[in-house]
């Protein structure tokens, strides 16, 4: 015999910007099977139920970040995320500290003018990116060892809930952000990049790493394991070694 379906409420917060001045809830009553997400309640809801219901979602794998929400208060990857862990009711809403768009849907155009802000991209010396130099040393290879310096930092998938849980961003919404500055330090411990002198430049600016209280929720909630907070921190202690030397170097002087 098949295992009796459970019932439970799920709570949508629902904004249409050509209909609503604000936010309001919707409940829903639905049947959930035991191995269901966060994500195939709503999928469900929105199929069956209502299709109004506006969310993003894609690979349904935890890689690409595009289904954040809060649930039950928590910001939450929604296709990783249990459903039942969260009892006979569960309310979901927009991430926080967004601009909402629609429903559950968040405006990410801030978030991605940050990220681009910290230069995220391998930096060379325009004569070794120029074309001879290179081609005469071949590719820039790198070591195990090497690569594990800042691979944790790299396994970010912009997911944005650590923006969420960011107490300084809640508070200070033009504060670069966890994700942004770990996007930046990955880059400055690569052994293939020479924008640091850039990049620590960027985050001695008001409102970057300095703007930082530590309190660790980024890493909390992060779903890859990245510890932005520890990136962060990292970030302020290379800041200030780099404006050390300054005192008494020249840019670039070893």
């Amino acid at each position: 015999m098949s295992e009796a379906k459970k019932k439970i409420k799920v709570v949508i917060t629902r904004f249409d910007p050509d209909k609503d001045e604000d936010r309001r809830t919707q409940e829903y009553e639905i049947e959930v099977e035991s191995h269901w997400k966060v994500l195939d309640a709503i999928n469900h809801i929105k199929d069956e139920l209502d299709p109004s219901i506006s969310h993003r979602w894609s690979c349904r794998m935890a890689v690409c970040g595009s289904c954040g929400m809060m649930v039950n208060g928590e910001p939450t990857l929604t296709c990783k995320t249990a459903l039942d862990q969260f009892g006979d009711e569960v309310t979901i809403e927009p991430l926080a500290n967004f601009p909402v768009i629609r429903d559950l849907v968040v405006d990410l155009d801030g978030f991605m003018d940050k990220f681009k802000s910290v230069k995220p991209w391998i930096m060379r010396a325009k004569e070794e990116a120029a074309g001879t130099d290179l081609n005469e040393k071949g590719t820039y290879s790198q070591s195990p060892e090497q690569l594990a310096t800042f691979k944790q930092f790299s396994m970010c998938i912009n997911c944005m809930l650590c923006y969420s849980a960011c107490p300084v961003v809640a508070n200070e919404p033009e504060f670069l952000g966890p994700a942004a500055i770990a996007l930046g330090h990955r880059y400055n411990l690569d052994s293939r990049d020479q924008g640091n002198d850039d990049r620590f430049d960027i985050f001695r600016d008001e409102g970057t790493v300095f703007s930082c209280s530590y309190a660790n929720e980024c890493s909390e909630v992060c779903p890859k394991g990245v510890d932005p907070a520890a990136a962060v921190n990292q970030a302020k202690f290379g800041a200030v070694i780099d404006w050390a030397k300054g005192l008494v170097l020249p840019r670039g002087g070893k």
